[in-house]
């Protein structure tokens, strides 16, 4: 019979409704349930592409013994933490200080007043590696709750009080600091460079995720200032994790990390928003060096895309899974979908083509049974054969049990997609991605923003989940729209964009410090309001958003919108010039300013070849952060345009800093060079 998660929109909390487990979603009723009984809540977080979760769902939470003990001595509460991050980030903050690391699926016993008493991860059902068995762990907990019931409150105490001073490093008692400048930049890029990996790309060891952030960082330094050493850094991470095992030859698309150093063994998640941002990482690596293989990795990861992420109602779904049924077992194994052994190539192949195939791809019999995955040993000197090749290997592939789909659509998630389509689609002259772009975009207008502005977290099946948007969603949704402003010109967008940064000046903003929260003045209030500036997976919401109101700040002249992202900046000094790795956004962003950001107006009349033959040069710069505004000359919807006439009547480019213009020009060329 369904448990309490049966009516829920996230696929992981699907995954649960039938578990024997009584599971609560998260909300207050679960809460006073546990104050009407007496009991602790048991907290299980994950996801619903995370092989661990997976497996500690069959091995405990399918397992009737284990189940009936839960509910007879606990409340359990079952979170998505795509969908509540803020609940994910406030308790895996307790974990990694309790523990010293963290992951999924977590594992924490809560008081009924939402305090953290004990913490743990994946447990085995029984004893096993060092790990207590799951069933130890609750009637250990029981015991404690039971017999040493003010031990556990002094405990959850301690770590509540833990937690909210940690909250004031960054809160209105911080002060204002002030932005990033070339000194820290630079004592950025040594810091960076220390832990580069020469040999192998990307930084530090294993296990080794794609740093999309700092690659976008490196390019921009590297526009701004001519380092060679910033350049290369960026060059060769992307080159290897391109021939690696951590990209879908056959496909396109990135795994979520490599659990090796030297990008070959994937951790098979593929994530939207991974992809989302290497879209963006390839496409600007190409449009600063001209590099084929970037160019065609960005094109690949845009229709993987579209192909497999892509939801009937215009969105782009979160996640594929990690694990899919074994073609000869049956039964679900990580990475089944992807892996080859040489006897398989032969097989889809012929004798002679498969022979072909290993001298393009390597096969190194990484995993059991002898398979691996594909990585690319060189690039191919006969394009037709290697394509040839690699259809018939995809064609061969499709065939197989696929990896199940987290179809939910995140705001954020897809505004980090909507930015990056819409870009390659202008820069490489796929119309198609820019229309995919929009209409994730207008499913985002018709389906998550709210008739009071405000944006819900998730949807799914076209049916807006309870959730409210984070930050991360409204910063990340108005870099996507302001994307779509400077590749298509329709003024709706910067507007729609300025309507989202101004609830995150209203609700996210602390006035006296410009420090920014995760999530918002009125929203559900945690034993502490979450708040990171750092990157994780993807650009913190503080630095997505200091982007987004540089940008639509440089649109429209607007200094509250200016002077917001400048006082937002002031934690990336601090923290870049110690862990440069952890704040690459904010980096990036900090390039823009440094750089003005530039400012290029295009007006001419829509549909003039001279006309679009100075947007495309200005969408092509690589000047770090630079805004462009396309139009009508005398258009008045954009500020960036008003006043800007046509260049003894032909169309002309404006480029500027701070509304402060230089002669305006008609040739795409000189355009070029001015903003070289």
């Amino acid at each position: 019979m369904p448990n309490r998660l049966a009516d829920a929109t996230s696929p992981y909390l699907l995954q649960h409704a039938d578990n024997p487990v009584d599971w609560w979603p998260w909300g207050p009723e679960a809460f006073a349930e546990a104050e009407r009984r007496g009991v602790p809540v048991l907290l299980s977080v994950g996801y619903a592409a995370c092989h661990w979760c997976h497996v500690m769902a069959h091995e405990s939470f399918e397992d009737e013994a284990i189940a009936a003990y839960a509910n007879e001595h606990f409340v359990a509460v079952k979170v998505d933490r795509e969908e509540r991050p803020d609940v994910d980030a406030v308790y895996m903050e307790a974990v990694q200080a309790a523990t010293g690391q963290g992951g999924w699926p977590m594992t924490v016993f809560l008081t009924p007043d939402k305090e953290p008493f004990y913490f743990g991860t994946y447990f085995p059902p029984e004893p096993r590696h060092g790990m207590p068995g799951f069933r130890q762990v609750l009637e250990g907990v029981t015991a404690a709750w039971r017999d040493r019931r003010e031990e556990v409150g002094e405990v959850a105490g301690r770590i509540r009080a833990e937690l909210q001073e940690r909250a004031r490093v960054y809160g209105a008692g911080a002060g204002v600091l002030p932005a990033p400048g070339e000194a820290e930049l630079h004592a950025a890029l040594l810091e960076l460079g220390r832990g580069f990996d020469e040999r192998r790309g990307g930084f530090g060891g294993a296990p080794k995720f794609p740093p999309s952030m700092t690659v976008e960082w490196l390019l921009r330094h590297h526009a701004r200032t001519g380092s060679a050493a910033a350049l290369e850094m960026a060059a060769r991470t992307c080159d290897a994790m391109s021939r690696g095992g951590l990209y879908d030859q056959l496909g396109g698309g990135f795994a979520r990390y490599s659990v090796d150093a030297d990008w070959v063994v994937p951790h098979f998640e593929k994530m939207l928003y991974d992809n989302a941002l290497l879209l963006r990482t390839y496409l600007h690596l190409w449009r600063a060096t001209g590099d084929a293989r970037a160019r065609r990795t960005a094109l690949d990861t845009a229709d993987f895309l579209l192909r497999e992420l892509r939801t009937p109602e215009g969105g782009f779904a979160s996640a594929l899974d990690a694990d899919s049924p074994d073609p000869v077992t049956g039964k679900p194994a990580e990475g089944a979908y992807y892996a080859w052994t040489p006897e398989q190539l032969t097989a889809a192949l012929g004798p002679e083509d498969a022979a072909l195939a290993t001298g393009i791809f390597e096969v190194t019999g990484t995993f059991e049974h002898g398979s691996s995955v594909l990585q690319l040993l060189t690039d191919p000197e006969d394009p037709e054969t290697y394509e040839r090749i690699r259809t018939r290997l995809f064609e061969a592939r499709a065939e197989r049990p696929a990896p199940a789909r987290d179809d939910k659509v995140v705001a954020a998630w897809n505004g980090l997609a909507i930015a990056a389509l819409a870009e390659t689609g202008a820069l490489l002259e796929r119309p198609d991605l820019v229309e995919a772009a929009e209409r994730a975009a207008d499913l985002l207008l018709a389906v998550h923003l709210t008739a009071d502005g405000r944006l819900l977290r998730t949807s799914r099946d076209g049916r807006a989940g309870a959730n409210a948007g984070v930050l991360e969603d409204y910063a990340d949704t108005a870099e996507g729209f302001l994307a779509l402003y400077a590749v298509t010109g329709e003024a709706e967008w910067l507007d729609l964009a300025g309507g989202l940064l101004d609830t995150v000046l209203a609700h996210f903003t602390d006035a006296a410090s410009g420090a920014l929260y995760d999530t918002a003045d009125d929203a559900e209030e945690l034993i502490r309001r979450p708040q990171d500036p750092t990157d994780n997976a993807t650009p913190s919401g503080w630095t997505a958003a200091a982007g987004a109101l540089l940008g639509y700040a440089a649109y429209t002249g607007s200094e509250r919108h200016r002077t917001a992202a400048e006082r937002a900046l002031g934690v990336v000094g601090a923290l870049g010039t110690r862990a440069p790795r952890f704040i690459g956004w904010g980096l990036a962003v900090a390039e823009a300013l440094l750089d003005g950001p530039r400012e290029v107006a295009v007006v001419g009349p829509a549909g003039d070849p001279a006309t679009a033959e100075l947007h495309r040069t200005a969408l092509l710069s690589t000047a770090p952060g630079a805004v462009v505004a396309v139009g009508e000359a005398g258009s008045k919807e954009v500020p960036l345009l008003a006043d800007r006439p046509l260049l003894a009547g032909r169309p002309a480019a404006y480029v500027c800093r701070h509304f402060s213009c230089d002669a305006p020009t008609a040739d795409a060329a000189e355009l070029a060079e001015r903003l070289g």
